[in-house]
């Protein structure tokens, strides 16, 4: 039977997925500057959908005429 080998303890970046060792939720710098550009336009694309689901209630609404 072969010996396993054994994989050193570490964790993957919640940008990229890149298995590192070390502290914190990033592999680099640069990745963490990403996440955080990634998380501003997908509250931004939230932004104007919830804006644009109001704008078409209220036209529907005087379109209807309640």
């Amino acid at each position: 039977m072969e010996p396993t080998e054994r994989i050193p303890q570490h964790r993957h970046c919640v940008n990229c997925g890149k298995a590192f060792t070390g502290t914190g939720n990033f592999c680099s710098d640069q990745c963490k500057e990403t996440s955080g550009d990634e998380v501003k336009g997908k509250l931004r694309k939230l932004a104007l959908i919830w804006v644009g689901i109001v704008v078409v209630t209220v036209v529907l609404v005087m379109a209807i005429g309640i």
